[in-house]
């Protein structure tokens, strides 16, 4: 896979005419640029090997050694492109406070100093302002090399703001490094399924090492870290009833105390989603609707970088909460919608399997089918980027699929492959999975004589189905393969059963708030 090509493919439409013409614009002479053309050829519908490169280049005689420089010098172009752009589109933040140290170092170096100091502290008030704490060292190390200026701050002062930020800057790295060793730890528990060993003891140690079980109180975006680790602890526990109440009270809780700055959005936006989807795993979906209101008003006030990166996600969160308020259409023409814009590959393979899902929900088995293959991916592709159980999910989609088009033999070999796949990997027993063994003899049980599924001793099987958690704590992807079952059972529409049984939990959780 060229890589530059698949970072040149992330472009909108709008960002690769802006980005030929930034090309353009730095040798304005040079008509037909090989660059450009190169950038043309990279964005192609096909993607050319690079022999097919070098002879659509250099059509008269390939030239390798011109064709690599080439490619360095689009990638020089790429860089300052994106460089520029961040700066235009996030004048608040990190990129202006290097900007500023850019100018202020080369104003001392040229001696200037009055104009380098007025500068350094406008660097020192943004960074500041933003919660810049790592930039902030920077500013003041390179205040205590000019201290000796006549228009120099006081010596004394600089160290005492240096030695006050340092506490900070040190916090945050300390929450980096506890998130990541927390999630590297979350993915390797989403590889090995329900299985997983709980995050409780890792998540109190981690905390306990890194000292910072008092100092996410005090800040925004070291409380969004810490329900970042809260919520992966859930995620592997499955706990969304406890957690919904937690985060949203930490949440109006800062909000009242302190707001949320400018410097904070990344924190709002990351809490207002924390809250939305742990409200729809509680089937609370009017209320999710409403806090995906307030993350989108809040994303459409900040940089278009940053809600380019969080789109995808509020997107995939909306489409599942209007399935269950009986919007199911309109779930569909957003995956539809944001197929067509660029995806990295995780959120390609989240907005098909989910497509997959709602395209089921309206009996459209035929376009189910097509978009579960245009996946493309192999199992064990699949299982490394988004784990075991969306593998499962994957399969289990594409079992049910295959039998409501009239395909039992498909679906039987299907069946196989996913038996086969939790027995290997968890034992005969199925371990975790054991629900779900379970789950597809039934299903066996239909396809090999459909009209079973409306005997009541059938129907007294399904029920005692086992549960690895209650059925209200529950995935809202396996209640809809359980609904499936049921849908056979009572003869009645898949989707009004779901709803049903989702509809139910809601309600019930409501009375009880």
């Amino acid at each position: 896979m060229d890589d530059l090509r698949t970072t040149l493919l992330t472009f909108s439409a709008d960002d690769r005419k802006d980005f030929r013409q930034f090309i353009q614009r730095q040798r304005r002479k040079q008509k037909g640029r090989m660059d450009v053309r190169l950038c043309d050829l990279l964005l192609h519908q096909k993607e050319y090997a690079t022999e097919e490169l070098l002879a659509r280049l250099y059509p008269e005689e390939p030239n390798a050694v011109a064709y690599y420089a080439l490619r360095k010098r689009l990638m020089r172009h790429l860089t300052d492109y994106l460089l520029l752009r961040q700066r235009q589109q996030d004048a608040t933040a990190a990129s202006s406070v290097r900007s500023l140290l850019t100018l202020a170092q080369y104003l001392f170096e040229v001696s200037v100093p009055r104009l380098a100091w007025n500068t350094v502290r406008k660097a020192e008030k943004l960074a500041r302002q933003n919660e810049q704490y790592q930039l902030l060292n920077t500013v003041y190390n390179l205040q205590i090399a000019q201290a000796g200026s006549k228009y120099a701050d006081d010596l004394t002062d600089i160290i005492q703001r240096r030695n006050l930020n340092k506490k900070a800057a040190d916090e945050e790295e300390r929450a980096n490094i506890a998130d990541s060793l927390i999630r590297q730890r979350l993915r390797e528990a989403r590889v090995k399924g329900r299985a997983g060993e709980s995050f409780d003891t890792i998540l109190q140690d981690v905390l306990r090492e890194y000292d910072l079980q008092e100092a996410f109180a005090r800040r925004p975006a070291l409380l969004y870290r810490l329900m970042s680790l809260a919520r992966a602890a859930m995620l592997v526990r499955r706990d969304y009833l406890s957690f919904a109440p937690f985060v949203m009270r930490c949440y109006h809780l800062m909000e009242k105390r302190h707001g949320f700055q400018p410097a904070h959005r990344e924190a709002q936006l990351g809490l207002l989603y924390m809250i939305a989807h742990s409200l729809y795993r509680t089937r609370r979906f009017r209320e999710s609707v409403e806090y995906l209101e307030r993350l989108r008003a809040v994303l459409e006030a900040g940089p278009k970088l940053q809600a380019r990166e969080l789109l995808a996600r509020y997107t995939f969160l909306l489409a599942a909460n209007y399935a269950f308020l009986r919007r199911n259409a309109d779930s569909i023409r957003l995956l539809e919608d944001i197929l067509r814009t660029p995806l990295t590959s995780r959120d390609q393979l989240t907005a098909r399997l989910g497509l997959g899902f709602h395209y089921f929900a309206e009996g459209q088995f035929q376009k189910t089918n097509q978009i579960l293959l245009a996946i493309g991916r192999t199992d064990h592709w699949c299982e490394q980027e988004m784990g075991v159980e969306w593998v499962l999910n994957r399969n289990m989609g594409e079992m049910l699929t295959q039998l409501e088009l009239g395909n039992p033999d498909l679906a039987l070999n299907r069946l196989r492959a996913i038996e086969r796949l939790i027995k290997e990997r968890f034992g005969p027993d199925g371990g975790g999975y054991a629900a779900v063994l379970y789950y597809l003899q039934l299903v066996r049980d239909i396809i090999d004589e459909p009209t079973l599924a409306r005997a009541p001793a059938f129907a007294a099987r399904a029920a005692s189905i086992p549960s690895f958690v209650p059925l209200e704590q529950e995935d809202l992807q396996a209640l809809s393969f359980y609904s499936w079952l049921q849908a056979r059972i009572e003869g009645r529409p898949y989707y009004e059963v779901l709803l049903e049984l989702a509809g139910a939990s809601d309600t019930a959780l409501v009375s009880q708030g």
